[in-house]
């Protein structure tokens, strides 16, 4: 009984990951709502949510390695979660930004392309063999910070560069452009060093101390906004990698 209870703590996370995206894609219907809880509006507490997700995540693995409780359906519940944590609940905060923003009435449903290639890129996760110390395309969790950096750009909450918060500002192009080539990114074959931790060295883990570091530099100049510049940062490092090694 007790072995069985011990197992069952790292698919709770996961559960606790998923409830938290579900949680995200309702809060983004309700994103001009102030004061939804807490003092937030509908966007903000989404982005809260999907900052949940993100931990329970991350506590999973971590709770399944320390209890030594992997199981084939806790690799699945785990891809299902990030779905709707990472791919869903991103999708559903740009399209009811964009719906309820005046964009043509086209443009937020383009913003399905993020959980569709979402899923694609978990399924190929789940049966690629080569992604076990580091990924191939962008995984989903980046995905998802990027867009709420970019979200917080579009509403210009707290940046310095958009202090009118004028949705209207940003050319539509650009953030079709953006959707599309994130999108893609997730199942692109572009090499990316992974962020998960499997020592405490220095020396291996430089790379992931310097975006750490630079994304906590970032968020500390730009707010929000500078968590979907320290996505691109990460994104031009693998690049960097990528060329260097060819």
């Amino acid at each position: 009984m007790i072995k069985r209870l011990i197992s069952a703590i790292p698919n709770s996370i996961t559960c606790c990951n998923l409830l938290s995206g579900a949680l995200a894609c309702i809060a983004s219907f309700h994103q001009t709502e102030p004061d939804l809880l807490w003092g937030l509006n509908g966007l903000q507490l989404a982005w809260l949510l999907i900052a949940a997700a993100t931990v329970f995540d991350f506590c999973d693995g971590m709770a399944a390695r320390a209890l030594h409780a992997y199981s084939a359906v806790g690799k699945e519940l785990d891809s299902l979660a990030d779905l709707v944590s990472f791919g869903l609940a991103p999708g559903m905060m740009m399209f009811n930004l964009l719906d309820t923003h005046g964009a043509p009435a086209w443009a937020p449903y383009l913003c399905l392309f993020i959980p569709v290639i979402g899923a694609i890129r978990l399924a190929r996760f789940n049966i690629d063999t080569r992604q076990t110390v580091s990924f191939i395309g962008l995984p989903i969790p980046s995905n998802a910070i990027f867009w709420i950096g970019y979200t917080a750009w579009l509403t210009g909450t707290s940046s310095p560069l958009n202090p009118d918060g004028v949705i209207a500002g940003w050319p539509l192009w650009l953030t079709v452009a953006l959707v599309i080539g994130i999108a893609l990114m997730m199942v692109s074959p572009l090499p990316m060093f992974s962020l998960k931790f499997k020592s405490m060295k220095p020396k291996v883990n430089a790379m992931r101390y310097f975006i750490i570091g630079a994304a906590m530099g970032l968020v500390s100049i730009f707010g929000v906004q500078g968590l979907a510049l320290a996505i691109v940062l990460y994104i031009l490092l693998s690049v960097i990698e990528w060329l260097r090694a060819s």
